[in-house]
C-alpha cells in the first residue's frame, strides 16, 4: 500500500516489513542475551566454569547444553532443567531491569 503525503510516497509494506525485521532482531538479542546471563549463574551456582560453558553457546542447542553441564556436575538431567529454568527467569528479570521488556512495540 503506498500512500501519498504532501509530494512524497510513502511504502506502508516496507515499513511493516523494516519493522518486524528490527523486532526480530531485538528479541533474538535479548534471548541471547538471557541464555548467556542464565548459563553464567548457573555455572556460578555449581562452581563450574563460567566462560567455559557460555563458549559452548554457540555449538550447543539448550538441550545439548544442559546435557553437557550434567555430565559435569551431580545433579541430574531433570534437576538441572528445573534449576536453569530457575536462572533463567532470573536471567531474564535482571535483562528487563537493565534493558526494558522485550516486548514487541505495537504500531496503533
Amino acid at each position: 500500500m503506498l500512500l501519498y503525503i504532501a509530494g512524497m510516497v510513502w511504502d506502508l509494506g516496507e515499513a511493516m516489513r523494516k519493522k518486524a525485521e528490527f523486532e526480530s532482531a531485538r528479541l533474538m538479542d535479548f534471548d541471547f542475551r538471557q541464555r548467556v546471563r542464565a548459563t553464567r549463574l548457573l555455572a556460578r551456582n555449581l562452581g563450574l566454569n563460567e566462560a567455559a560453558l557460555v563458549g559452548e553457546i554457540a555449538l550447543r542447542d539448550e538441550a545439548a547444553l544442559l546435557d553437557l553441564i550434567a555430565e559435569q556436575s551431580s545433579l541430574s538431567r531433570e534437576d538441572l532443567a528445573r534449576t536453569y529454568e530457575h536462572f533463567s527467569g532470573e536471567a531474564r528479570q535482571q535483562l528487563i531491569a537493565e534493558r526494558g521488556d522485550p516486548t514487541p512495540n505495537r504500531l496503533g
